[in-house]
């Protein structure tokens, strides 16, 4: 590259992110967005949108928190306008965009953001997960929705049902799909895909992309386009990582040092177990924080109202499995920590994407064990990056003892050097109690007394002659009168 090419090519750097109003948007989807409060696009965005508008099938990999979801909400809301209208006829508002999630809560924030787009428009969404009762998403469909945001086992519910009829879809968008692999819904993504119509447009985003996400963008997808606008599986720049060593029975205490040294007011906390949740939340309500748990053994009830108080500032610390690692998106998240080292390394990335969201610096601490080894190296190799351990700093919380007096009240503590110029004296010990005469005498017995065991014998009635005598605490048989035959 030449001298002159130099400033173009730093000029390029620093250019501004493109606005929202530069894309051929209709007025009533850039109204929505500027009452969400955005206005610049992320590069995610402003890379896909216009292929999507273009109608190439798109393979999206970027970081998470990077705005994957805006990046396909808004060009297809855009590209089905054509079919608003404001008819109560259910025939009239067919199924027509299709987004799959691989989790009840990643679902639910997708359905959030895309009535949020779709709220100056005549476009109808739903959303279906399991977890609750079906009926009211029944209803809903019934009703008819262009939008649907489902996961794959409970919509197969519905197909089965005869609630929900895809042959009129025309966008299909697998979100987060390598999440849906990891879990085995791959049986269920191709049945799912088996009753959509051959001729759609078809997205794929997520995170990390591994060979068998490839294999099936290779399958159900048409000449894809791929979008990347971060090298795969890395991690946020704005996101401080911090891996300290520690053993089993310290990792709450690091937990409750770095949230009171940070100034933390809230964290998320992953660890890798259901039980291992509930118990950890437990824990951290015995010492005064108030904590929720979030994992898949809680109904869907409990989780979105763990989930709602989080958000809201109601919580303290979220203790979350892996159901919580993937898409949520929580403003303002200042800490995630790692309690367990994810078994999985890609499961790692998208803990972490939870906070530093949006722009914003987020903190990432992972606790480290001696049985940790293997796991942090296959961290190591997923982000090519090499990962500094460090050993952690414990506060001395205990109290301190007073020093000791002397008995004869001197301010000096039993530390301090005796004076050369003062004799040794021997410890002064305290004054003999008065001693009793009648308490030192020699045991005597009395003249005139009996033995105890003499006053027992007597005092007992034998059975018969010669014959011990009972015990007090044997009660005697009673007599029974017999008639014998001669």
């Amino acid at each position: 590259m030449t001298e002159t090419e130099n400033p173009a090519a730093t000029a390029d750097v620093t250019l501004p992110p493109p606005l929202f109003n530069t894309l051929p948007l209709d007025p009533k989807l850039l109204r929505a967005v500027v009452d969400s409060g955005y206005t610049a696009m992320t590069p995610i965005q402003a890379k896909a949108i216009p292929i999507v508008l273009a109608g190439r099938d798109v393979m999206g990999a970027a970081q998470t928190g990077t705005g994957k979801t805006a990046a396909f909400t808004l060009p297809l809301l855009q590209k089905m306008l054509r079919h608003e209208n404001a008819s109560m006829s259910p025939a009239r508002h067919p199924v027509r965009a299709l987004v799959l999630a691989p989790t009840r809560e990643l679902a639910d924030q997708v359905a959030e953001n895309v009535k949020k787009y779709a709220k100056h428009s005549q476009l109808r969404s739903a959303v279906v997960f399991g977890g609750i009762d079906m009926k009211p998403q029944t209803l809903q469909l019934k009703a008819g929705v262009e939008v649907l945001i489902a996961t794959p086992g409970r919509l197969l519910d519905h197909i089965e049902a005869k609630n929900a009829v895809l042959n009129q879809v025309e966008y299909v968008v697998l979100d987060e799909a390598d999440r849906m692999l990891d879990i085995g819904f791959l049986p269920d993504l191709q049945r799912i895909l088996s009753y959509l119509p051959k001729e759609r447009q078809t997205l794929l985003f997520s995170a990390t992309f591994s060979p068998e996400i490839k294999r099936l963008a290779n399958s159900y997808l048409q000449d894809p386009l791929l979008v990347e606008v971060a090298r795969p599986n890395a991690t946020a720049t704005n996101v401080e990582q911090r891996f300290y060593s520690v053993g089993d029975d310290d990792k709450r205490g690091v937990v409750r040092q770095l949230l009171r040294t940070r100034e933390l007011t809230h964290a998320l906390i992953f660890v890798n177990s259901k039980l291992g949740a509930a118990r950890l939340a437990r824990s951290f309500e015995r010492d005064g924080l108030k904590t929720q748990a979030l994992h898949g053994d809680k109904s869907q009830d409990e989780r979105l109202k763990a989930l709602a108080a989080f958000k809201a500032g109601e919580v303290d610390l979220l203790v979350a499995t892996d159901v919580a690692a993937r898409g949520l998106d929580i403003a303002d998240l200042p800490a995630v920590f790692n309690f367990d080292v994810p078994f999985n390394a890609e499961d790692y990335v998208h803990r972490i994407g939870r906070t530093g969201r949006a722009g914003a610096s987020g903190l990432a601490v992972t606790l480290v064990t001696r049985d940790d080894t293997r796991l942090i190296s296959d961290i190591e190799k997923l982000i090519k990056k090499k990962i500094e351990i460090e050993p952690f700093d414990f506060e001395d919380e205990r109290p301190r003892r007073p020093p000791r007096r002397r008995d004869d009240d001197e301010a000096r503590p039993v530390s301090a050097e005796r004076p050369a110029d003062r004799p040794f004296e021997a410890p002064r010990r305290a004054p003999a109690a008065a001693r009793d005469p009648f308490f030192d005498r020699p045991y005597e017995p009395s003249a005139t007394a009996a033995p105890e065991w003499e006053s027992a014998a007597k005092a007992a009635t034998p059975t018969s002659v010669g014959a011990r005598p009972l015990s007090p605490n044997i009660r005697p048989k009673k007599k029974v009168a017999s008639l014998l035959g001669g």
